[in-house]
């Protein structure tokens, strides 16, 4: 038995100094962020996920950590390239801007948007403990985390163009700017999560469209007994695009006539019909759709609603029996 002790002792030697060369390392790794399509004018915030990573490599077998292998790790996040600060953080597409941000929980509140020390007005990092468990064996473990991120709503988002009338993508870069440091430890962690670091990356990305919307009141012309002079009313198309989108509208012929430069009204009750004109400006060339001698009504959005005054009028024809008059035309809005 005296001879066995030396040679017990000799091993767990042996064991600790071929351990102690072989170093635990860890790394942080995230997937992107992609917001998909999204319409500026459309009044609603836009969320996306991503997912991150925390692994470690544990070789160490030194006594300290042959029970529980254990890692802390804190990992900040940067600004990012388009942005200046991180209120907002902001997407670019050549000098054009879309604002968003990167929070570590889904309360989307200031306080938790995900920056660092280094990073004004967004102190919250993800803080974490990866443990590979009672006697776990040398190998990699894991542990993910979720990253959230939105597109607010608002007058930011709404000023946001596209290009060349075409789906616009806008993008940042976090390559390299994205930094952890960590510690891995036995049972007690007297370091923090300061003893080892490296950087991780990932892209953000958002394809504005090109996008809009419009509404119509109703027109209506004053009574009249006798139709021997002109007629006037107007109504108000609003139209809403997105910054910098062109885009076209179309009046159609109505439900009663189908002709763009022949539209008519007709009685509700009998057969009769009064003829009527559309344009977009007082006596105007006839609103229509392009054909018959009509024209479109063209702009380019500003992502604000632009109110569009349509005129009517009524010339001077063989007066109709008295009744209701109506007629249903239908704009169409190409961009």
């Amino acid at each position: 038995m005296r001879r066995l002790l030396p040679c017990l002792v000799l091993l767990l030697g042996c064991a600790w100094g071929n351990a102690a060369r072989a170093a635990d390392t860890c790394t942080v790794s995230m997937t992107n962020i992609d917001f998909g399509q999204i319409s500026p004018i459309s009044g609603a915030d836009y969320v996306a996920q991503a997912t991150g990573t925390f692994s470690c490599l544990f070789s160490s077998l030194n006594l300290g950590q042959l029970l529980t292998p254990n890692a802390q790790v804190c990992i900040s996040l940067g600004l990012g390239t388009n942005s200046t600060s991180a209120l907002p953080r902001k997407l670019g597409n050549g000098a054009n801007r879309m604002e968003y941000n990167v929070y570590v929980d889904s309360s989307y509140a200031t306080a938790k948007i995900w920056g660092g020390a280094g990073v004004a007005g967004a102190p919250s990092t993800f803080d974490m403990v990866l443990s590979a468990g009672l006697l776990a064996p040398p190998g990699t473990y894991s542990m993910t985390f979720t990253v959230y991120a939105k597109i607010p709503a608002g007058a930011a988002l709404a000023a946001v163009p596209t290009v060349a009338n075409a789906n616009t993508v806008y993008t940042s870069s976090f390559a390299g700017v994205g930094t952890y440091t960590y510690t891995t430890y036995g049972l007690v962690n007297l370091q923090g999560c300061s003893a080892s670091s490296g950087s991780f990356g990932f892209t953000v990305n958002a394809t504005a469209v090109n996008d809009c919307t419009i509404t119509a009141t109703p027109m209506a012309f004053a009574n009249a007994s006798i139709l021997t002079g002109n007629l006037r009313s107007t109504s108000t198309l609003s139209v809403r695009c997105v910054n910098n989108n062109a885009y076209q509208i179309a009046l159609n012929g109505g439900s009663v006539a189908l002709n763009v430069a022949n539209r008519q009204m007709k009685n509700t009750v009998t057969t009769d019909k009064v003829s009527y004109l559309l344009s977009s400006t007082l006596d105007g060339p006839p609103w229509g759709d392009g054909t018959g001698g009509t024209a479109m009504v063209t702009g380019t959005g500003t992502g604000a609603s632009v109110p569009l005054t349509i005129y009517g009028r009524v010339p001077a024809q063989v007066s109709p029996r008295p009744g209701d008059y109506k007629d249903t035309v239908t704009a169409t809005i190409y961009f």
